[in-house]
Order: C-alpha cells, then sequence, then structure tokens
C-alpha cells in the first residue's frame, strides 16, 4: 500500500495558467465548471496574482485540455511555463 501511494505522488502534475478571471464569481463558476469535467483534478485560483493564476494540480493532467475547457467557458487560459 505504502509504495502505491509513491507511485500515485510520484505521477502527480501541477500546472500553472495565467488568466482573465477577475472576479470571485467567474472564479467560482470555472472552478464549479472545471470540477464536473475534471473531478480528479484539485482546482484553485489565486486572484491576487497580476496574472489571476489557476492552478491544476492531478494524475495524467493534460494542460491542453484544461486551457481548452477554460477558453469554452469564456475565459483566457494561457499555460506559464
Amino acid at each position: 500500500m505504502y509504495q502505491f501511494k509513491e507511485l500515485k505522488d510520484a505521477d502527480m502534475v501541477v500546472e500553472i495558467f495565467k488568466t482573465n478571471v477577475q472576479k470571485e464569481s467567474d472564479r467560482d463558476y470555472v472552478v464549479t465548471m472545471m470540477q464536473k469535467q475534471f473531478p480528479e483534478y484539485k482546482i484553485n485560483f489565486d486572484l491576487e496574482d497580476c496574472d489571476k493564476i489557476l492552478r491544476i494540480e492531478g494524475i495524467d493532467l493534460q494542460y491542453d485540455n484544461v486551457a481548452s475547457h477554460v477558453a469554452g467557458l469564456g475565459y483566457t487560459c494561457v499555460r506559464l511555463e
């Protein structure tokens, strides 16, 4: 069991995105919609950051799917490297 936990942690990916989400209500909407689409991801925002950071953490995370989904909700979402 312990080895399985280590394997899962090793596969964990964190991606950071710059967005144009400004208001808390928009943040809440995006997080809700993202959780429906990607329930296995941990999702949060830092609206105090000048880049309005979206942080996604998950196993087998596909950043292009995340960016496309957020764009489909009507917001800018650019992966920061």
